[in-house]
């Protein structure tokens, strides 16, 4: 970072005085450095950074070619439409991490074949190649998404127009998972899930996003994963999503956080995105070289870090309690720190997230309830189900759908074997559902796409076993409710193994977001005051 921060403060001087390194007196016909001028300019500008002339001397040079390469490559794309990419490879394939990997190319090309190209210098089977901040190519073989249900912060659901759920909820599926990889410091990877996500949540709309801090959220883990990479060249890309996470969390909680105050009490527990913010934005700052704007917001940074990391004492009397190691982390946050109101704090967590849980279950309750109200009125229960699904649980509505005899018979006649249309269980799949619940969904739903597909949001992509249970269509529209067990089969057992296998890394802790132990945090910090104390260095 510091060679960075010292071309930076170069760069601007250079600007100012007008000097262009890769014109004469500084670079000759042969593109070779005019070495009495360049000594003469690290022996001018080593005193203002109060470095020694040799390192200085060796930063100008850097910078010379780096002016050099750019004006060859210029000039070749204006001739011959060739460009010269750039590559920022993992960390596993960089041989020498000082030196830049380039890549020559016609931008008229698919995409597909830069990436073979590259696959096969590096020798790298997967591949998704990112230009500014956004993914050109993703691979075939996509990870599955997980589907979550939408809630506002207090955690009650959120009613969201059907478009919009979808790409929302395909957005926080590619975010959490991102998070999880984040967690294994499998940063590469990572990012990818990451900028996905950034690209469905631009579907959703600003208006929705300013109202939850998902966004904001996303913009840090986003550029957390750029410097945990070393990836200095998405700098720009970095400092816009930067102040686009202020800007929403300004939106979202309130100037004085005064919003995030009235919803959840406190404010404690969210700090800790503040604190990684002013921190990003700290490193930013002196890698641009402004020493003076990063040592500020490192200040903030440390003041928050020395309210917010957790007293190894307190955690331990708490956890003593039977409370969780996230709960008492959190709690205290919540509660600056007070072990006594941490304990009610967190006793008081539990209770909301149970009442919450109960009316969830209460809900699923009625819903069943009312499929078996309909099954005695003669109706089968996958009618039945489908019919509710189509009314949105309103009784009248489903019973006016049942009566429409000619709906139900299509949705029979369709399915008459329980086989379902390959092509849309394709699109299912496209959408990110699993094979098994894609193919029970759409026998429920009489092979509807779209009512399949809004079953399966509804139920955050898994079917319950009761839903799982309906007996495959016949010529028979009746059925007792007192004969439907749970089905032990074995399609519905895989089914709930797949999905299992795809939320298995993904936290089901509403406020997992927010449980940062501050470890990486603090190896930041240390790293930026290290830096920043290394003497009077000046910006020019």
């Amino acid at each position: 970072m510091a060679e960075q921060n010292m071309e930076a403060k170069l760069k601007n001087q250079l600007k100012q005085e007008k000097i262009q390194l890769w014109n004469p007196p500084y670079t000759d016909d042969n593109n070779q450095p005019g070495q009495q001028h360049m000594q003469e300019l690290a022996e001018r500008y080593a005193p203002l950074l109060c470095l020694p002339v040799q390192e200085v001397g060796g930063a100008l040079e850097a910078i010379r070619v780096q002016a050099v390469n750019r004006g060859k490559g210029n000039k070749m794309f204006r001739e011959t439409n060739v460009a010269t990419l750039e590559l920022l490879l993992p960390r596993h394939c960089r041989k020498d991490p000082k030196t830049k990997n380039r890549l020559k190319t016609r931008l008229d090309v698919l995409v597909q074949e830069v990436v073979d190209r590259i696959g096969e210098e590096y020798g790298l089977k997967y591949i998704k190649l990112i230009l500014n901040g956004k993914t050109l190519c993703v691979d075939g073989s996509e990870d599955t998404v997980p589907f979550l249900e939408i809630g506002d912060q207090s955690g009650n659901p959120l009613k969201i127009p059907h478009k919009l759920k979808k790409a929302l909820i395909l957005a926080m599926g590619f975010h959490e998972k991102g998070r999880s990889l984040m967690k294994k410091k499998q940063f590469d990877n990572a990012l990818c899930h990451l900028l996905q996500a950034d690209q469905l949540f631009s579907k959703v709309g600003s208006t929705l996003l300013n109202s939850v801090d998902n966004f904001a959220v996303l913009q840090l883990d986003i550029v957390w994963c750029y410097q945990a990479l070393e990836a200095l060249s998405c700098l720009d890309d970095g400092k816009s999503r930067l102040q686009r996470a202020e800007d929403c969390f300004l939106q979202c909680y309130g100037e004085q956080k005064q919003r995030l105050l009235m919803i959840k009490g406190n404010t404690g527990r969210e700090e800790v995105l503040f604190l990684r913010l002013y921190l990003l934005q700290s490193l930013l700052s002196y890698i641009e070289g402004n020493d003076d704007q990063a040592q500020r917001q490192l200040s903030k940074v440390e003041s928050l870090y020395s309210r917010l990391c957790p007293d190894s004492e307190k955690m331990a009397q708490l956890m003593a309690l039977g409370f969780t190691e996230r709960e008492a982390r959190l709690g205290l946050r919540a509660c600056q720190g007070d072990l006594q109101e941490a304990a009610i704090h967190i006793c008081n967590q539990r209770q909301e997230r149970e009442e919450l849980k109960q009316r969830e279950r209460q809900k699923r309750s009625k819903r069943m309830e009312d499929i078996s109200t309909l099954t005695e009125m003669g109706y089968s229960r996958r009618d039945a189900a489908r019919a509710l699904h189509l009314a949105d649980g309103d009784m009248n509505k489903a019973y006016e759908i049942l009566q429409d005899s000619s709906q139900v018979a299509q949705a029979t006649n369709n399915n008459t074997e329980g086989v379902v249309d390959p092509e849309k269980v394709e699109q299912l799949l496209y959408l990110g559902f699993e094979r098994g619940v894609s193919e029970a969904a759409l026998r429920l739903t009489g092979g509807d796409v779209q009512s399949a597909t809004q079953l399966l949001l509804d139920n955050q992509g898994v079917l319950s076993p009761e839903l799982l249970s309906v007996s495959p269509p016949s010529t028979s529209s009746s059925s007792s409710p007192s004969s439907e067990e749970p089905s032990t089969s074995s399609n519905s057992t895989a089914d709930n193994e797949l999905v299992n296998e795809v939320l298995e890394d993904i936290s089901r802790h509403e406020e997992d977001y927010l449980d940062l132990t501050l470890e990486e945090e603090s190896e930041l910090i240390a790293t930026m005051k290290s830096y920043l104390s290394r003497g009077p260095s000046h910006a020019v």
